[in-house]
């Protein structure tokens, strides 16, 4: 990764440019802490949802994966203490009526967008209230989810009666999660809108320390798979005053980026607050029954999160590579290939040439059937294509020319090296497999 200032700016000028990332609404002005994700931005992200859900649901036999409702009844949020403790600093501007995050801000009398005077620390709740429905005549208060740890909460009697897990066991979801940030910033990391995986990992209180450490390595390996250095990754074990009011231990993993520690996922210890909370706000036993030791107790839980849109984000800062390359610079995406948003791209040499085109195409639709993420690219000279690709992070690129004609080989480019060699086609797959 590189150590420039502009890094960030850098990478948000190349996601807009290249069809990542795009303010929401843009056409209206843009909406503060919410953004879309482009064809490239959307393949990306789910590209590591995929490999999260195979690696920490698919793969085993403990998690029950889930997908559970945006909207939750208040009753919900009461019973968590969300309505309570689920609160930022917020200071106001008296003159220009800007508001800042207190722990934001180095001088908390004098506003850094005016001058003026700021008012006095208030607790702000980032819930996101709406209305649904009516109740007696009138629309009954719902929340946006603040978190997605509710909906597996709430759901843990339906996993019990349905697949009569033994313990331990986990509860998985991906999915968004809304907050009322105070002062949104830095691109998509601090934001009101993001997506989340996660999962409640259910076991005995006795075991809490083992299973935190086992999951505590098993997310470091996870940042190995989609191209993290761990290297730049550090752990910040919470004290009592940052932890969040159902924690007992909180350890988040920070990466040390342009814009100074960036949180990118956390492992909490829950103990057995939220299903104690809901057993006693619903009236429903949330129970954990052992019948080979003969035992019934509310289990405690280990709860690792993982922000994908900032894991994202730290994916791009940490792929995107400046170089020289045959005389002239170049920026690329050095991204892993796993993750990749187009695995491979297919270009005729020449787009004039009705022959080489025809054969572009069949090679394309021969390797997308295998392969759904190639590409297919005629636009603007080789050169062109091979600067297009490279900044889309696409590992390699595949040119028909004349000699394909002759002798069914074509040119393969590496994104990182920029050599080429000869492959036949019948060898492609092989060539550019990635898994």
């Amino acid at each position: 990764m590189q150590k420039n200032a502009d890094l960030m700016e850098k990478v948000v000028s190349l996601c807009k440019r290249r069809g990542f990332i795009f303010p929401s609404s843009e056409i209206y002005g843009g909406l503060s802490g919410f953004w879309d994700y482009g064809p490239y931005g959307a393949e990306l992200a789910y590209n590591i949802k995929d490999l999260w859900w195979k690696r920490f649901v698919k793969s085993r036999e403990d998690m029950y994966g889930i997908s559970s409702s945006t909207i939750m009844p208040k009753s919900v949020w009461q019973a968590s203490g969300h309505l309570k403790n689920f609160t930022d600093p917020l200071i106001e501007c008296k003159k220009c009526h800007h508001r800042f995050r207190a722990d934001h801000l180095k001088n908390k009398k004098k506003c850094p967008d005016c001058g003026g005077e700021l008012g006095e620390e208030k607790a702000f709740n980032t819930m996101f209230p709406v209305e649904t429905g009516s109740l007696g005549g009138e629309t009954a208060k719902s929340y946006l989810r603040g978190e997605l740890a509710q909906g597996m909460f709430v759901n843990f009697k339906n996993i019990l009666d349905t697949f009569h897990p033994h313990i331990p066991f986990g509860i998985a979801q991906v999915g968004r999660a809304f907050r009322n940030e105070i002062s949104p910033r830095d691109f998509i990391y601090r934001v009101r809108e993001f997506e989340i995986a996660e999962f409640e990992y259910f076991i005995k209180k006795e075991e809490w320390e083992k299973h935190f450490e086992y999951w505590k390595k098993e997310m470091l390996e996870w940042l190995d798979e989609i191209g993290i250095d761990r290297k730049k990754v550090k752990e910040n074990d919470l004290t009592e005053d940052e932890r969040a009011h159902y924690s007992k231990r909180t350890v988040d993993f920070e990466y040390q980026g342009p814009i100074g520690d960036m949180e990118i996922q956390a492992i909490a210890y829950r103990t057995d607050y939220d299903l104690k909370s809901h057993n006693e706000g619903s009236g429903v036993d949330l129970s954990f029954r052992d019948d080979v030791a003969g035992e019934k107790f509310v289990p405690h839980v280990i709860e690792p999160t993982f922000g994908i849109g900032r894991l994202l984000l730290v994916v791009l800062l940490e792929a995107y590579t400046e170089d020289d390359l045959g005389g002239e610079k170049r920026v690329y995406l050095k991204l892993a290939k796993n993750i990749a948003p187009v695995k491979a791209a297919v270009f005729p040499l020449l787009k004039n040439k009705p022959e080489l085109v025809s054969k572009a195409r069949e090679v394309y639709q021969m390797l997308k059937k295998e392969i759904p993420s190639i590409e297919f690219d005629d636009n603007g000279n080789i050169g062109k294509r091979y600067r297009r690709q490279d900044e889309i992070g696409t590992p390699y690129c595949i040119t028909i020319d004349f000699d394909t004609l002759e002798n069914d080989t074509v040119t393969v480019r590496d994104r990182d090296s920029g050599e080429q060699e000869r492959v036949k086609i019948a060898g492609l797959r092989e060539r550019i497999a990635y898994n």
